[in-house]
């Protein structure tokens, strides 16, 4: 008798779950979205123990064990997406080779997942006074650097997410304020006043006027970024580290978010040595938890 008294209680409390669960969808409440910038360095050889065939798999497993919903991905080739997505095959991903707009050269890669998100719009654009030439470096930078931006439908809640990604060259100053600048005018235009992130690599750090222009608190059209507000802060303050040869506290990846259905949970600086001596990349991922209402 107690064990079917048990087996009763029990189904009643997977119940009574079920429904408090079903409620929780019927009156709207968005699921957390997981959103990670990762500057994966792009497959050089000459990197000897953290050359990117050392690495792939320990960076497909890092997105996949902290479940990230959405990825941008900086300084990607192609063979190197590919290599991704063979390892996670829930997982899509959208952009151009930065050199020719097709193919070749570094990707600024979304990476989503497929079950999770209908892509409803995407495209490219150069960071240069001719933002749909390929292959266009812009201002005094060293190469070519490129947006690519989506707009997402969250199969879920239905909810819609602009999300852009870049990163901005290591070299021009002119060329990262004029980035800046030109990415601000790009999101009013593409994505006007809804729910917006800008994942990157900005070689840049909070203090300088890069990363001003993009947070200038008297710019209506200003992000956040969103470690400053996030809920909970993990993790230390740099995201590039060499390899582990630098760790002097520099944080050059960003993630930025607008609107105001978006709420910022967490924000983590992931310091990831899996294995030996070989590193995820040369950057650490850095990962957000929103909740878009």
């Amino acid at each position: 008798m107690i064990t079917l008294f048990m087996r009763h209680l029990y189904f009643l409390m997977l119940l009574s779950f079920a429904i408090f669960a079903g409620s929780e969808a019927a009156v709207g409440r968005s699921p957390e979205v997981k959103i990670m910038t990762f500057n994966i360095r792009f497959d050089n050889p000459a990197d000897g123990v953290n050359s990117w065939s050392h690495r792939k798999l320990h960076a497909a497993n890092c997105i996949s064990f902290y479940e990230a919903d959405i990825v941008g991905l900086q300084e990607a080739l192609l063979h190197q997406l590919t290599d991704l997505t063979s390892y996670l095959p829930d997982y899509a991903y959208l952009g151009l080779g930065r050199d020719d707009g097709k193919e070749k050269g570094e990707f600024s890669a979304i990476l989503y997942k497929r079950d999770r998100f209908e892509v409803l719009k995407s495209a490219t654009f150069w960071l240069s006074e001719q933002p749909e030439k390929p292959g266009k470096k812009g201002w005094d930078a060293a190469c070519p650097r490129v947006v690519t931006w989506a707009l997402l439908k969250d199969k879920i809640s239905g909810k819609e997410l602009y999300i852009f990604n870049t990163h901005f060259d290591h070299v021009g100053k002119e060329a990262r304020r004029e980035s800046s600048k030109m990415l601000l005018s790009e999101v009013k235009k593409i994505a006007q006043d809804k729910n917006a992130v800008i994942t990157g690599d900005f070689n840049a750090t909070v203090d300088e006027e890069v990363i001003a222009i993009l947070t200038d608190t008297k710019n209506p059209d200003k992000f956040v970024d969103s470690r400053q507000i996030a809920g909970l802060r993990y993790g230390p303050d740099y995201t590039w580290h060499n390899f582990g040869r630098d760790n002097s506290g520099r944080i050059i990846d960003f993630i930025f978010v607008k609107g105001k259905g978006i709420k910022v949970k967490k924000s983590g600086i992931l310091v990831e040595k899996p294995e030996n001596e070989v590193y995820l990349s040369d950057h650490n991922p850095v990962l957000c938890v929103l909740n878009i209402e």
